[in-house]
């Protein structure tokens, strides 16, 4: 990270001379290295600096921009605070919110999950791992009835990112945000992938970064902090056979 940061390639990567390139160069590398973690194509990942919070804000706001007729929001009781209180501001808004409790082994019924699902649902987020328990949600069954009901689904993979494999070019789901500091990667950036399929609203306007995706200068040396984080983690992420449904605390 050290030569991104004040050393040596300083430059604003979005700038439009020779020396900003070799920093949007590297940029680009780590967007493929984190593609590469996530089984899904380098133009679907967008990064973040304020870790997974912005991830969570954009998916929601990108959804609810989509389908502005949607007023409904299908969510869980296990929640990381990141999308409970989005959820629980919307639901200050208007927007009416169902929340799906789990059972005392803290695993979420399915059949639940699809009843709640309505003609006017604007999206679903479910996470991946729970953070306190160590349960893992059915991520690629929950995608599969969301997908049957026209629902976009956000996925919270904070805590599988680098524990688990992940495929997304197997998995049917709109928004899926990480965080770097799970990864050792620093602290304050992240990156959201939104499925290529998609229409997309950005929260932050103001510029072209990102693909037109998040408005504001790259924070260089954390992406590539991020991407060379991914390496190893992608070599334990490969020897685990980790398929349970009960993972432990992470």
């Amino acid at each position: 990270m050290r030569p991104y940061n004040l050393e040596k390639y300083f430059a604003n990567p979005s700038s439009g001379y020779r020396f900003a390139a070799q920093v949007r160069d590297a940029i680009e590398k780590a967007r493929e290295q984190v593609a590469a973690l996530l089984g899904c194509e380098a133009g679907e990942i967008v990064f973040n600096q304020l870790r997974h919070r912005i991830e969570q804000n954009t998916a929601f706001h990108s959804a609810l921009e989509t389908r502005p007729e949607c007023k409904h929001i299908v969510t869980t009781a296990v929640e990381h605070s990141a999308v409970r209180k989005p959820t629980q501001e919307l639901a200050r808004r208007g927007y009416e919110v169902t929340v799906i409790d789990v059972d005392k082994s803290g695993r979420l019924s399915l059949r639940a999950l699809a009843d709640a699902i309505r003609p006017d649902t604007a999206f679903v987020s479910v996470m991946w791992a729970n953070n306190e328990t160590g349960v893992i949600f059915p991520i690629e069954e929950i995608a599969e009835i969301a997908h049957d009901k026209g629902v976009p689904l956000h996925t919270d993979a904070v805590q599988v990112a680098g524990k688990i494999p992940i495929n997304l070019r197997e998995v049917s789901l709109q928004f899926l945000s990480i965080s770097g500091h799970k990864l050792h990667a620093p602290k304050g950036v992240g990156a959201l992938y939104v499925n290529r399929r998609s229409r997309f609203h950005p929260l932050i306007l103001g510029g072209s970064h990102e693909n037109n995706r998040r408005a504001g200068t790259e924070n260089a040396a954390s992406i590539v902090g991020l991407g060379k984080a991914r390496r190893s983690h992608w070599r334990n992420c490969r020897r685990s056979n980790a398929s349970a449904n009960f993972a432990g605390p992470f």
